[in-house]
Protein backbone atom coordinates (compact mmCIF):
# COMPACT_ATOMS: atom_id res chain seq x y z
CA UNK A 1 0.00 0.00 0.00
CA UNK A 2 1.49 3.38 -1.00
CA UNK A 3 2.03 6.29 1.38
CA UNK A 4 -1.01 8.29 0.14
CA UNK A 5 -3.33 5.32 0.58
CA UNK A 6 -1.96 4.61 4.06
CA UNK A 7 -2.42 8.23 5.10
CA UNK A 8 -5.98 8.30 3.78
CA UNK A 9 -6.83 5.03 5.57
CA UNK A 10 -5.54 6.36 8.88
CA UNK A 11 -7.46 9.62 8.45
CA UNK A 12 -10.67 7.85 7.46
CA UNK A 13 -10.41 5.55 10.50
CA UNK A 14 -9.75 8.47 12.83
CA UNK A 15 -12.52 10.52 11.24
CA UNK A 16 -14.94 7.63 11.55
CA UNK A 17 -14.27 7.48 15.27
CA UNK A 18 -14.58 11.25 15.62
CA UNK A 19 -17.75 11.29 13.53
CA UNK A 20 -19.40 8.96 15.98
CA UNK A 21 -18.68 11.63 18.59
CA UNK A 22 -20.13 14.38 16.37
CA UNK A 23 -16.82 16.13 15.59
CA UNK A 24 -16.04 15.33 11.94
CA UNK A 25 -18.01 15.14 8.70
CA UNK A 26 -16.77 12.96 5.84
CA UNK A 27 -18.07 14.18 2.49
CA UNK A 28 -17.32 13.86 -1.18
CA UNK A 29 -18.35 13.74 -4.83
CA UNK A 30 -17.92 10.81 -7.20
CA UNK A 31 -18.29 11.96 -10.80
CA UNK A 32 -17.49 10.13 -14.03
CA UNK A 33 -18.43 10.76 -17.67
CA UNK A 34 -17.91 9.79 -21.27
CA UNK A 35 -16.26 12.86 -22.80
CA UNK A 36 -16.01 13.59 -26.51
CA UNK A 37 -13.79 16.29 -28.00
CA UNK A 38 -13.61 17.40 -31.63
CA UNK A 39 -11.90 20.06 -33.75
CA UNK A 40 -8.33 19.97 -32.46
CA UNK A 41 -5.16 18.59 -34.05
CA UNK A 42 -5.70 15.33 -32.09
CA UNK A 43 -8.87 14.73 -34.09
CA UNK A 44 -11.85 12.96 -32.55
CA UNK A 45 -11.12 12.11 -28.91
CA UNK A 46 -13.47 9.95 -26.79
CA UNK A 47 -12.55 8.95 -23.24
CA UNK A 48 -13.75 8.27 -19.72
CA UNK A 49 -13.11 11.29 -17.49
CA UNK A 50 -13.33 11.74 -13.75
CA UNK A 51 -15.06 14.91 -12.62
CA UNK A 52 -16.45 16.40 -15.83
CA UNK A 53 -19.30 18.11 -13.96
CA UNK A 54 -17.67 18.48 -10.55
CA UNK A 55 -14.23 17.24 -9.55
CA UNK A 56 -14.33 13.91 -7.74
CA UNK A 57 -13.16 14.34 -4.16
CA UNK A 58 -13.21 13.16 -0.60
CA UNK A 59 -12.98 15.54 2.32
CA UNK A 60 -13.00 15.86 6.09
CA UNK A 61 -14.38 18.88 7.87
CA UNK A 62 -15.31 19.76 11.39
CA UNK A 63 -15.69 22.46 14.02
CA UNK A 64 -15.51 22.97 17.75
CA UNK A 65 -17.50 25.43 19.86
CA UNK A 66 -15.01 27.33 22.02
CA UNK A 67 -17.66 29.33 23.88
CA UNK A 68 -18.41 33.02 23.92
CA UNK A 69 -19.56 32.95 20.30
CA UNK A 70 -16.16 31.69 19.10
CA UNK A 71 -15.56 28.43 17.22
CA UNK A 72 -12.76 26.78 15.31
CA UNK A 73 -13.16 24.96 12.00
CA UNK A 74 -11.05 23.01 9.54
CA UNK A 75 -11.22 21.33 6.12
CA UNK A 76 -9.01 18.73 4.45
CA UNK A 77 -10.03 17.87 0.88
CA UNK A 78 -8.28 15.76 -1.74
CA UNK A 79 -9.09 15.16 -5.40
CA UNK A 80 -9.36 11.64 -6.81
CA UNK A 81 -9.61 10.20 -10.32
CA UNK A 82 -12.56 7.85 -10.67
CA UNK A 83 -11.36 6.62 -14.07
CA UNK A 84 -8.03 5.35 -12.69
CA UNK A 85 -8.33 5.38 -8.89
CA UNK A 86 -5.35 7.72 -8.55
CA UNK A 87 -4.93 10.89 -6.53
CA UNK A 88 -5.38 13.72 -9.03
CA UNK A 89 -2.25 15.68 -8.03
CA UNK A 90 0.99 13.70 -7.83
CA UNK A 91 2.93 14.31 -4.63
CA UNK A 92 0.10 16.23 -2.94
CA UNK A 93 -2.57 14.59 -0.81
CA UNK A 94 -4.95 17.42 0.13
CA UNK A 95 -4.50 19.44 -3.05
CA UNK A 96 -8.00 20.95 -3.11
CA UNK A 97 -8.33 22.46 0.37
CA UNK A 98 -6.32 22.32 3.58
CA UNK A 99 -7.22 24.98 6.12
CA UNK A 100 -7.92 25.78 9.76
CA UNK A 101 -9.55 28.90 11.18
CA UNK A 102 -11.59 30.75 13.76
CA UNK A 103 -15.14 32.08 13.43
CA UNK A 104 -16.89 34.65 15.57
CA UNK A 105 -18.64 38.03 15.54
CA UNK A 106 -15.74 39.36 13.43
CA UNK A 107 -16.50 36.85 10.67
CA UNK A 108 -14.16 33.99 9.79
CA UNK A 109 -10.37 33.91 9.44
CA UNK A 110 -8.61 30.87 7.96
CA UNK A 111 -5.05 29.85 7.07
CA UNK A 112 -3.96 27.25 4.51
CA UNK A 113 -4.70 26.24 0.92
CA UNK A 114 -7.95 27.94 -0.11
CA UNK A 115 -10.15 29.21 -2.95
CA UNK A 116 -9.70 32.74 -4.27
CA UNK A 117 -12.43 35.42 -4.18
CA UNK A 118 -12.31 35.39 -8.00
CA UNK A 119 -13.15 31.68 -8.07
CA UNK A 120 -15.91 32.03 -5.48
CA UNK A 121 -17.61 34.74 -7.55
CA UNK A 122 -17.34 32.86 -10.84
CA UNK A 123 -18.53 29.48 -9.55
CA UNK A 124 -21.24 30.65 -7.14
CA UNK A 125 -22.81 33.54 -9.05
CA UNK A 126 -21.69 34.01 -12.66
CA UNK A 127 -21.58 30.55 -14.23
CA UNK A 128 -24.79 28.49 -14.50
CA UNK A 129 -22.54 25.44 -14.99
CA UNK A 130 -20.62 26.17 -11.74
CA UNK A 131 -17.38 25.96 -13.80
CA UNK A 132 -18.14 22.34 -14.71
CA UNK A 133 -19.53 20.38 -17.67
CA UNK A 134 -18.66 21.16 -21.31
CA UNK A 135 -20.33 24.57 -20.95
CA UNK A 136 -17.94 25.70 -18.20
CA UNK A 137 -17.11 29.41 -17.97
CA UNK A 138 -13.44 28.40 -18.01
CA UNK A 139 -13.83 27.86 -21.77
CA UNK A 140 -13.19 31.62 -22.13
CA UNK A 141 -12.71 33.03 -18.62
CA UNK A 142 -9.22 32.74 -17.00
CA UNK A 143 -10.22 30.13 -14.43
CA UNK A 144 -6.99 28.13 -14.14
CA UNK A 145 -4.06 27.70 -11.74
CA UNK A 146 -3.75 30.22 -8.94
CA UNK A 147 -6.87 32.06 -10.10
CA UNK A 148 -8.76 29.12 -8.56
CA UNK A 149 -6.93 28.40 -5.31
CA UNK A 150 -3.66 29.31 -3.59
CA UNK A 151 -1.39 27.87 -0.92
CA UNK A 152 0.10 29.78 2.04
CA UNK A 153 -3.07 31.86 2.18
CA UNK A 154 -4.83 33.91 4.85
CA UNK A 155 -8.51 34.70 4.25
CA UNK A 156 -11.17 36.75 6.01
CA UNK A 157 -14.91 36.51 5.41
CA UNK A 158 -17.05 39.22 6.94
CA UNK A 159 -20.48 38.71 8.47
CA UNK A 160 -23.35 39.78 6.22
CA UNK A 161 -24.78 43.12 7.36
CA UNK A 162 -27.96 44.46 5.72
CA UNK A 163 -27.25 42.32 2.68
CA UNK A 164 -23.59 43.36 2.28
CA UNK A 165 -20.52 41.20 2.88
CA UNK A 166 -16.84 41.07 1.90
CA UNK A 167 -13.88 38.71 1.68
CA UNK A 168 -10.12 39.20 1.51
CA UNK A 169 -7.30 36.81 0.64
CA UNK A 170 -3.51 37.12 0.80
CA UNK A 171 -1.12 34.44 -0.42
CA UNK A 172 2.58 34.67 0.38
CA UNK A 173 4.87 33.55 -2.42
CA UNK A 174 7.41 32.36 0.18
CA UNK A 175 10.33 33.07 -2.16
CA UNK A 176 13.68 34.72 -1.41
CA UNK A 177 12.23 37.84 -3.01
CA UNK A 178 9.14 38.76 -1.00
CA UNK A 179 7.34 40.06 -4.11
CA UNK A 180 7.83 36.88 -6.13
CA UNK A 181 4.59 34.94 -6.72
CA UNK A 182 2.76 36.97 -4.10
CA UNK A 183 -1.02 37.14 -4.64
CA UNK A 184 -3.90 39.00 -3.05
CA UNK A 185 -7.56 39.51 -3.81
CA UNK A 186 -10.92 40.45 -2.45
CA UNK A 187 -14.61 40.74 -3.15
CA UNK A 188 -17.61 42.75 -2.00
CA UNK A 189 -21.15 41.55 -2.47
CA UNK A 190 -24.81 42.27 -1.92
CA UNK A 191 -27.75 39.90 -1.53
CA UNK A 192 -31.24 41.36 -1.46
CA UNK A 193 -34.31 39.28 -2.25
CA UNK A 194 -33.86 37.66 -5.67
CA UNK A 195 -30.78 39.76 -6.58
CA UNK A 196 -27.14 38.87 -5.91
CA UNK A 197 -24.26 41.13 -6.96
CA UNK A 198 -20.52 40.62 -6.43
CA UNK A 199 -17.35 42.41 -7.52
CA UNK A 200 -14.10 40.44 -7.22
CA UNK A 201 -10.46 41.39 -7.76
CA UNK A 202 -7.33 39.27 -8.06
CA UNK A 203 -3.69 40.41 -8.34
CA UNK A 204 -0.65 38.18 -8.64
CA UNK A 205 3.06 38.73 -9.19
CA UNK A 206 5.30 36.72 -11.46
CA UNK A 207 8.80 35.56 -10.56
CA UNK A 208 12.27 36.71 -11.64
CA UNK A 209 11.78 35.27 -15.14
CA UNK A 210 8.96 37.77 -15.76
CA UNK A 211 10.55 40.65 -13.87
CA UNK A 212 7.95 40.12 -11.13
CA UNK A 213 5.33 41.42 -13.56
CA UNK A 214 1.89 41.88 -12.01
CA UNK A 215 -1.32 40.57 -13.57
CA UNK A 216 -4.80 41.58 -12.53
CA UNK A 217 -8.31 40.17 -12.95
CA UNK A 218 -11.53 41.99 -12.14
CA UNK A 219 -14.90 40.24 -12.27
CA UNK A 220 -18.39 41.64 -11.83
CA UNK A 221 -21.08 39.01 -11.34
CA UNK A 222 -24.86 39.17 -11.06
CA UNK A 223 -27.64 36.67 -10.49
CA UNK A 224 -31.40 37.21 -10.41
CA UNK A 225 -33.85 34.52 -9.31
CA UNK A 226 -37.30 34.50 -10.85
CA UNK A 227 -39.90 31.90 -9.86
CA UNK A 228 -39.31 29.84 -12.98
CA UNK A 229 -35.62 30.47 -13.72
CA UNK A 230 -32.38 32.11 -12.61
CA UNK A 231 -30.45 34.56 -14.80
CA UNK A 232 -26.65 34.77 -14.61
CA UNK A 233 -24.30 37.46 -15.90
CA UNK A 234 -20.61 38.24 -15.65
CA UNK A 235 -18.07 40.69 -17.04
CA UNK A 236 -14.33 40.25 -16.62
CA UNK A 237 -11.34 42.55 -17.22
CA UNK A 238 -7.80 41.13 -17.48
CA UNK A 239 -4.51 43.02 -17.55
CA UNK A 240 -0.95 41.71 -17.43
CA UNK A 241 1.34 39.02 -18.79
CA UNK A 242 -0.24 36.08 -16.91
CA UNK A 243 -3.73 37.47 -16.47
CA UNK A 244 -5.44 35.18 -18.99
CA UNK A 245 -3.60 31.85 -19.40
CA UNK A 246 -4.89 29.38 -21.96
CA UNK A 247 -6.40 26.23 -20.49
CA UNK A 248 -4.54 24.10 -23.04
CA UNK A 249 -1.25 25.84 -23.93
CA UNK A 250 0.02 22.89 -26.02
CA UNK A 251 -0.97 24.29 -29.43
CA UNK A 252 -4.24 22.28 -29.59
CA UNK A 253 -5.07 23.33 -33.17
CA UNK A 254 -1.60 23.00 -34.73
CA UNK A 255 -0.03 25.68 -36.91
CA UNK A 256 1.13 28.83 -35.14
CA UNK A 257 0.58 28.49 -31.36
CA UNK A 258 -2.02 30.84 -29.90
CA UNK A 259 -0.77 33.65 -27.64
CA UNK A 260 -2.41 34.16 -24.23
CA UNK A 261 -4.04 37.58 -24.03
CA UNK A 262 -2.45 40.20 -21.79
CA UNK A 263 -5.33 42.65 -22.23
CA UNK A 264 -8.82 41.24 -22.57
CA UNK A 265 -12.47 41.27 -21.62
CA UNK A 266 -14.99 38.44 -21.13
CA UNK A 267 -18.77 38.57 -20.97
CA UNK A 268 -21.29 35.86 -20.06
CA UNK A 269 -25.06 35.59 -20.09
CA UNK A 270 -26.62 32.41 -18.74
CA UNK A 271 -29.74 30.79 -17.39
CA UNK A 272 -30.69 27.95 -15.05
CA UNK A 273 -34.20 26.51 -15.41
CA UNK A 274 -35.61 23.84 -13.06
CA UNK A 275 -37.32 21.09 -15.06
CA UNK A 276 -39.00 18.28 -13.16
CA UNK A 277 -36.36 16.51 -11.08
CA UNK A 278 -33.52 18.27 -12.86
CA UNK A 279 -32.27 21.56 -14.22
CA UNK A 280 -31.37 22.96 -17.62
CA UNK A 281 -28.21 25.09 -17.85
CA UNK A 282 -27.20 27.30 -20.77
CA UNK A 283 -24.85 30.18 -21.47
CA UNK A 284 -23.27 32.27 -24.20
CA UNK A 285 -19.85 33.93 -23.81
CA UNK A 286 -17.54 36.25 -25.70
CA UNK A 287 -13.81 36.92 -25.33
CA UNK A 288 -12.56 40.32 -26.54
CA UNK A 289 -8.77 40.21 -26.96
CA UNK A 290 -7.56 43.81 -27.05
CA UNK A 291 -3.97 43.04 -27.99
CA UNK A 292 -2.64 43.54 -31.52
CA UNK A 293 -3.39 39.88 -32.31
CA UNK A 294 -7.14 40.39 -31.76
CA UNK A 295 -7.64 36.69 -30.94
CA UNK A 296 -11.32 36.89 -30.03
CA UNK A 297 -13.64 33.96 -29.41
CA UNK A 298 -17.32 33.26 -28.84
CA UNK A 299 -18.91 30.17 -27.33
CA UNK A 300 -22.17 28.64 -26.28
CA UNK A 301 -23.09 25.69 -24.11
CA UNK A 302 -26.13 23.78 -22.92
CA UNK A 303 -26.55 21.00 -20.37
CA UNK A 304 -29.11 19.10 -18.34
CA UNK A 305 -28.71 17.46 -14.92
CA UNK A 306 -31.44 14.94 -14.02
CA UNK A 307 -31.77 14.07 -10.36
CA UNK A 308 -32.35 10.38 -9.63
CA UNK A 309 -32.31 11.28 -5.94
CA UNK A 310 -31.10 14.17 -3.76
CA UNK A 311 -27.53 12.92 -4.08
CA UNK A 312 -27.36 11.17 -7.47
CA UNK A 313 -27.85 12.60 -10.94
CA UNK A 314 -27.28 11.90 -14.62
CA UNK A 315 -26.10 14.66 -16.93
CA UNK A 316 -25.50 15.59 -20.54
CA UNK A 317 -23.75 18.72 -21.83
CA UNK A 318 -22.51 20.16 -25.12
CA UNK A 319 -20.47 23.25 -26.02
CA UNK A 320 -18.83 24.85 -29.04
CA UNK A 321 -16.24 27.64 -29.39
CA UNK A 322 -15.71 29.86 -32.44
CA UNK A 323 -12.01 30.88 -32.36
CA UNK A 324 -10.89 33.85 -34.44
CA UNK A 325 -7.51 35.03 -35.74
CA UNK A 326 -5.72 31.95 -34.41
CA UNK A 327 -7.17 31.99 -30.88
CA UNK A 328 -6.58 28.75 -29.00
CA UNK A 329 -9.53 28.34 -26.62
CA UNK A 330 -10.73 24.76 -26.02
CA UNK A 331 -13.94 23.24 -24.66
CA UNK A 332 -13.05 22.22 -21.12
CA UNK A 333 -14.87 20.57 -18.23
CA UNK A 334 -14.35 20.79 -14.50
CA UNK A 335 -11.09 18.81 -14.44
CA UNK A 336 -9.72 19.00 -18.00
CA UNK A 337 -8.77 21.83 -20.36
CA UNK A 338 -9.93 19.98 -23.50
CA UNK A 339 -8.34 19.39 -26.92
CA UNK A 340 -10.77 20.94 -29.43
CA UNK A 341 -13.40 23.58 -30.02
CA UNK A 342 -16.38 21.22 -29.61
CA UNK A 343 -17.12 18.87 -26.72
CA UNK A 344 -19.81 16.83 -25.00
CA UNK A 345 -20.28 14.98 -21.68
CA UNK A 346 -22.51 12.04 -20.71
CA UNK A 347 -22.06 11.31 -17.04
CA UNK A 348 -23.20 10.43 -13.54
CA UNK A 349 -22.40 12.12 -10.24
CA UNK A 350 -23.06 11.11 -6.66
CA UNK A 351 -22.44 13.21 -3.55
CA UNK A 352 -22.16 11.99 0.02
Amino acid sequence: MNKAACTLLVLATAAGTAQAQGGVTIYGIMDAAVVGERGGKDGAVTKITSGAAAASRIGFKGSENLGGGLSTFYTLEMGVKIDSGQVDATGTLFNRQALVGLKGSFGAVALGRQYTPYHNTLVQIVDPFNTGYAGSAKNLFPHFGSNIRTSNTVTWFSPRVQGFDAELAYSAGEQSNASSKRQFGGAVGYVGGPLTLRLAYNSKNGDATTGFARSRNTLLGAQYKFKALTLHAGYGIDHGLDSSPLGNPNNPYGGVPATPSSDGREALLGVTIPIGQGKLMASIMHKDDRTMLNQDASSWGVGYLHGLSKRTGLYVAYAHIDNRNGAGFTVANNTEAGTGNTGYNLGIRHSF
